[in-house]
């Protein structure tokens, strides 16, 4: 029996009951699915200030909207929740096969309340859903977790997303882990699931594969969008070298977060360039229904990996284990990447906090006690290895950092406190603010706290002087140094990526190699997948309620308007720093773009518009 458009499943862990309900196609209209339907539902749950660990906290977790259609690059899930590292807004997405496969199975959400007693796994089929005890499972890391789950389910056919010890151990930004190397890393969702003791959520492949509620006619809108993929200069980097093949271009542009953000540029850089990791190259793979496959297994010839089955990091690790770190060995890199994956740790978050304190040790202000006879030296990898192992654990210095380099900058004292790279308590990602001013101001400004892929502001590289003078009134927007029009440059951002993370669509090829921004063949392929007419400005209005309720639930969780910042050591005169005056009026440039009061509050009809179209309470 075909199930109807818009099935969520509800699981409670508590009492362990489970209910399917629907979404009305109006309300989904209003909210596609993804990004913007978990923000609408999160709103709608959350009541006063909410305990990130406490068992009132949901869990949202929703396949995008073209999930499971021919639209290209559509695998993608997005997870909601109040986050346990910034007690704000948690907001995560993630690749591989589970979206594509719970929406086979005639589901595309699952919200998650509750508390289990004992550790457990919710197990989906196209008949139903089961909790089932997860005991055997407590303890072992996210790969051998999913290795036990095909045992148990007597076939390698299943999709799972687990937590590995990290999570367990409530490591404030624990990740979640799907087909072995994609992680929802961002704000320690799973660190949510250890808190309700749920391993992990398993979909089995089904007998019958559910009936597509897509228009075929679409197809024709798909193989347009497949082109332009295809087409873009860029395509053939990402496909043969992942975002791995960026990182000498990353040095030679002077973006890098180099030793805690005192450089641009890394000297070992070329070393760790994805080119390097081609002797070692053993095989491409990718996520449902897309033409990059910019994944890859890794095989070395030599060294520590010798024989082993490596995965090759992407961007984000290269750089932040790397330059961050100051360690120029990329197989060290790869390493240490494929154990923050199978401990299920956020490697952007994890390798922050040790660039914080390898920093305060060159600078004497580490206190005594926290270093115990470690070598905080840049780039010693085996100091890298102890402290994110400790972070798994929860414990020695490690310990600390897992609970942030906001909590860790606060309990080493006020002198350090400057050089914790965080926003909202999240920590930053690989550029450096300094170079490039409209990533500075999304790190300040984004939703889920400081990082660059929820705004994903590539339109400041990639738009014609041209459009930038017409969209956005000046050229100087396309300047990464200039603070002219970043304001609406990062609006625009923002709501494209809302849309983007509610369609489902993977942001490599909608916003690196298309990267239009103005959501046209967005909107184009989605009207003609659904039968829905919808506009850009349709899909950008969406954008806009999304952000009116994200900032909302911010506020409601305590954000205060001098958060949307950057620490310290980014402000000043000297070289890699910014005009704190000049950065302030980015902010309120952006207020301004989002309709909101020069406090970052939405206004009364703003939030009046977003919350009357909320969908019905089932």
């Amino acid at each position: 029996m075909k199930k109807p458009f818009g099935a969520v499943i509800h699981v409670g862990l508590t009492l362990k009951t489970v209910d399917i309900q629907y979404i009305d196609e109006d309300d989904i209209r209003n909210w596609l699915f993804g990004r913007a339907i978990n923000v609408a539902l999160l709103y709608q749950h959350l009541h006063g200030r909410t305990d990130p660990l406490s068992p009132e906290n949901p869990l949202i977790f929703s396949a995008g909207l073209l999930v499971g259609s021919s639209a290209p690059s559509s695998s993608r899930l997005h997870i909601n929740a109040v986050s346990p590292l910034t007690n704000q807004l948690g907001s995560s997405n993630i690749g591989g096969h589970f979206a594509a496969r719970l929406k086979s199975c005639g589901y595309d959400g699952v919200i998650v309340t509750g508390c289990a007693k004992d550790p457990v796994y919710i197990e989906i089929d196209e008949k139903g859903v089961t909790i089932k005890d997860a005991a055997p499972l407590w303890g072992l890391n996210t790969h051998a977790t999913h290795r036990h789950l095909c045992e148990m389910a007597r076939s390698d056919q299943i999709e799972s997303l687990t937590i590995g010890p990290a999570g367990e151990n409530l490591t404030r930004y624990a990740s979640i882990v799907t087909d072995q190397d994609h992680a929802a890393g961002r704000t320690g969702l799973g660190a949510v699931m250890g808190s309700k003791r749920l391993k992990a959520l398993v979909v089995k492949k089904p007998l019958r594969k559910q009936p597509s509620h897509f228009q075929k006619t679409g197809n024709k809108a798909a193989k347009t969008y497949f082109q332009q993929i295809l087409k873009s200069p860029d395509f053939e980097i990402y496909s043969k070298l992942g975002g791995a093949g960026y990182v000498q271009w990353a040095s030679d542009k002077g973006l890098l977060s180099t030793r805690n953000y005192q450089d641009t540029r890394f000297e070992g850089s070329g070393a760790l360039d994805g080119r390097q990791l081609n002797t070692a190259f053993s095989g491409s793979r990718g996520c449902t229904n897309c033409p990059i496959k910019c994944k890859a297994v890794l095989k070395f010839a030599e060294g520590r990996l010798k024989n082993s089955k490596t995965y090759r990091p992407e961007f984000e690790p290269m750089l932040n284990l790397g330059p961050k770190c100051g360690l120029d060995d990329a197989q060290a890199v790869v390493y240490l990447d494929n154990l923050c994956t199978s401990l299920g740790l956020d490697s952007t978050s994890a390798s922050t906090g040790i660039a914080f304190v390898m920093d305060l040790f060159e600078r004497n202000l580490l206190p005594e006690p926290w270093a115990k006879g470690l070598d905080l030296t840049w780039g010693n990898s085996e100091t890298m290895e102890t402290l994110i192992l400790q972070m798994a654990k929860m414990e020695g210095l490690g310990g600390l950092l897992a609970m942030g380099v906001r909590h860790a900058a606060e309990t080493f004292g006020e002198k350090t406190i400057p050089f914790a790279a965080h926003v909202k308590g999240l920590e930053l990602t690989a550029y450096h603010p300094a170079a490039l001013l409209g990533s500075a101001l999304g790190y300040a400004v984004s939703s889920r706290g400081g990082d660059y892929n929820n705004v994903y502001a590539s339109l400041e590289h990639r738009w014609t002087p041209a459009k930038a003078k017409t969209e956005l009134g000046t050229e100087k927007a396309l300047d990464p140094t200039s603070y002219e029009g970043k304001g609406r440059l990062v609006h625009r951002a923002v709501l494209v990526n809302i849309i983007i993370d509610s369609l489902g669509i993977c942001k490599v090829p909608a916003l690196s190699m298309i990267g239009t921004f103005d959501l046209v063949p967005e909107a184009l392929l989605t009207s003609a997948l659904t039968g829905w007419e919808l506009s850009a400005k349709d899909l950008l209005n969406i954008g806009k309620r999304v952000a009116h309720l994200e900032r909302m639930i911010n506020i409601n969780q305590g954000m205060k308007p001098e958060d949307d910042n950057l620490p310290e050591m980014f402000f000043g005169s000297g070289k890699h720093h910014l005009d704190r005056k000049k950065f302030q009026g980015m902010v309120h440039e952006f207020y301004k773009a989002m309709g909101w009061d020069e406090t970052g509050l939405p206004a009364a009809a703003q939030m009046q518009d977003a919350t009357a179209l909320l969908p019905a309470q089932q």
